[in-house]
């Protein structure tokens, strides 16, 4: 199979470079085939994605051609998602490596980091199925006086977290567990991103998500609530958990407020995302 952007002379022209990339990655049907390609080429090239147009003497020659072929055929054919192929992915202000292990963060996602943002100083916070750490990073970076804690029960998205804490050098504790099941201590706040796809789901999500993330941190069963109805229960069997802070799908905020409140949490609330979904459902007591 030849490349998707063609054949590459040493000393391309990056806005040459470029174009070629655009066209292929638009023709596979991703979304932003422009941005792609620019951080595809910075990061074979080793520069920022300023640099490309700020540089006017920059080529890709040499071993940068070969690797952004493949970058760009990884993206295109297969589909991958660009923040697998260069490896990380910025959260709120947080360079955090990513890769198959664990979940890709999302923007709606720091929606949930904001809510815990508002806890009282020194609150002891749960980040349950913290994946890459994001949600637990995020909050030890701009809550120093958190006292925070991230579990998972997939023991290489932990290592993922951990590593991402150690080379940030923020002092999160990660614990081995399914959901709350072997979780000791107690916690003012729990907060998650969990599992909200429904399995009949499958066929409106994009090649990037169903053939590369992990499937065990996007599905839940048939209305997509299974791994919720458990986790609600479990907080509200724990006397010491005031707040419970969950995202969720669009649509299921309602559903999921019912299930707070039967566990004990009365106060609920629904908090949009910049597309007016109801994101993150959260519980008081």
């Amino acid at each position: 199979m030849s490349s998707p952007v063609g054949s590459f002379a040493r000393g391309t022209p990056v806005r040459d470079a470029l174009d070629g990339a655009v066209t292929a990655i638009a023709a596979a049907g991703c979304e932003t085939p422009r941005l792609d390609a620019e951080l595809l080429l910075a990061h074979a090239l080793g520069v920022s994605r300023e640099r490309l147009f700020i540089d006017g003497d920059l080529a890709v020659a040499g071993p940068a051609v070969r690797t952004f072929q493949d970058f760009v055929r990884r993206r295109s054919v297969l589909r991958e998602p660009v923040a697998y192929i260069v490896g990380r992915r910025h959260f709120r202000g947080l360079e955090l490596a990513v890769d198959r292990r664990a979940l890709i963060p999302r923007p709606e996602t720091e929606l949930l980091v904001e809510v815990a943002l508002a806890l009282p100083k020194g609150s002891r916070v749960l980040d349950v199925g913290t994946g890459s750490g994001a949600v637990a990073l995020a909050l030890k970076d701009e809550r120093t006086d958190l006292h925070v804690t991230g579990s998972d029960l997939n023991a290489d998205a932990l290592e993922l977290a951990r590593s991402n804490g150690e080379r940030l050098g923020l002092d999160v504790r990660w614990l081995s567990a399914n959901l709350l099941d072997g979780v000791t201590g107690e916690f003012d706040a729990i907060v998650s991103n969990p599992p909200y796809v429904a399995d009949t789901g499958r066929a409106s999500l994009a090649p990037e998500i169903v053939r590369h993330e992990p499937t065990s941190a996007l599905f839940a069963g048939a209305d997509g609530l299974d791994t919720i109805r458990t986790l609600v229960a479990q907080a509200g069997a724990r006397a010491f958990a005031r707040l419970l802070a969950l995202e969720v799908g669009a649509g299921q905020a309602p559903a999921v407020g019912e299930l707070m409140r039967a566990a004990g949490f009365p106060a609920v609330r629904a908090e949009r995302d910049l597309a007016g979904i109801g994101r993150v459902v959260v519980g008081e007591r």
